[in-house]
């Protein structure tokens, strides 16, 4: 519990001191919602504009009215409304996976990070973040294809029980099986992200398997960590629904429109908080040190004295100094 609590509360310092992020994040998605939405929204004024009909969802919502509106033929086809709005949301999808390599990379630093690193790590990874994005939808793709397959196989053999209850127990024990798995995955990839952008890691499939192998090792924390995160954003939204129903008139647009952008915005802090649980976990327990090299110390030697060796010298009369030969070291016979 107090390796949790250490690394939620690392996390939270790290996002608390990156918020950015998460304004920018918004803003984005903002932006982009405003395009994906004109063609609707020029179809809606050309009808809504001369019609009493549109009372009916300025001073309220009347579902009634705006499936009448869709279905009408000045309204066009639907796809001409909705392709702008998958396009952006591809936009939004292809945005995310150009920024968030300099998210991570601001999450590891001890200091603010510069716009130009942040780029710079964006633009490093970028083609190594889409290769683990696409290994990450297929994987997801298959498990969560399966596991619908088999909890759709059960409810349907448990229907077959004269127990009524049966039926529904079994899909809401499997759905909740499904979420915990696709939880489960998601960490995997996650960690594999975090791992690819902080540690310059080119192969993508190292980078996968070290994250596949820390998240089974340690799973019960981080699988902690990533819930208690969707709880909180479960209690965003639940507030969120709570005051555009009873805060905001029905005729007050600008009530609407900053309730549902607040809500936005807070629920954008549960997603960037477990971003920061990956990051956290990475630097405690899958960053390599760095040790530093040191250069060797040598200590001095003391020379070893050296002894003078007195030699006989013989003086004769003329004054010049006569050396004697060395002694012969040849034994005598």
């Amino acid at each position: 519990m107090s390796a949790n609590k250490g690394l939620l509360s690392s996390t939270l310092g790290m996002v608390g001191h990156n918020k950015r992020y998460i304004f920018w994040f918004w803003l984005l998605n903002l932006t982009l919602a405003e395009f994906g939405t004109s063609a609707f929204r020029k179809s809606a004024h050309a009808i809504l504009d001369h019609s009493f009909a549109a009372d009916r969802l300025v001073h309220a919502f009347d579902l009634s009215v705006m499936i009448e509106l869709l279905m009408r033929p000045e309204s066009g086809q639907m796809s001409a409304m909705t392709t702008p709005a998958l396009y952006f949301a591809g936009l939004f999808f292809l945005a995310t996976a150009l920024f968030l390599p300099g998210v991570f990379q601001g999450y590891a630093s001890t200091y603010r990070l510069p716009r130009e690193d942040f780029f710079r790590a964006c633009g490093r990874n970028l083609w190594r973040y889409i290769r683990l994005m696409i290994v990450a939808g297929i994987v997801m793709g298959i498990v969560a294809g399966l596991l619908f397959a088999l909890n759709g196989a059960l409810v349907k053999r448990a229907g077959e029980s004269t127990n009524e209850l049966l039926p529904f127990e079994v899909q809401v024990t499997g759905l909740g099986v499904i979420f915990l798995v696709m939880a489960t995955l998601r960490i995997w990839f996650d960690l594999a992200e975090v791992d690819i952008v902080l540690s310059d890691q080119r192969t993508v499939r190292k980078s996968i398997g070290a994250a596949f192998r820390h998240t089974f090792r340690y799973l019960g924390r981080l699988l902690a960590s990533y819930l208690l995160a969707t709880l909180v954003a479960a209690v965003i939204l639940l507030a969120g629904l709570w005051a555009w129903m009873t805060l905001v008139r029905p005729e007050s647009l600008w009530g609407a429109f900053v309730i549902g952008q607040l809500t936005l915005l807070l629920l954008l802090i549960p997603r960037f908080w477990q971003r920061g649980v990956a990051v956290s976990y990475w630097q405690q327990k899958m960053m390599i040190p760095i040790v530093p090299m040191r250069p060797m110390e040598l200590r001095p030697t003391e020379p070893h004295p050296i002894e003078p060796k007195s030699v006989p010298i013989a003086v004769v009369s003329d004054g010049a100094p006569v050396v004697p030969e060395p002694p012969s070291t040849t034994p005598e016979s």
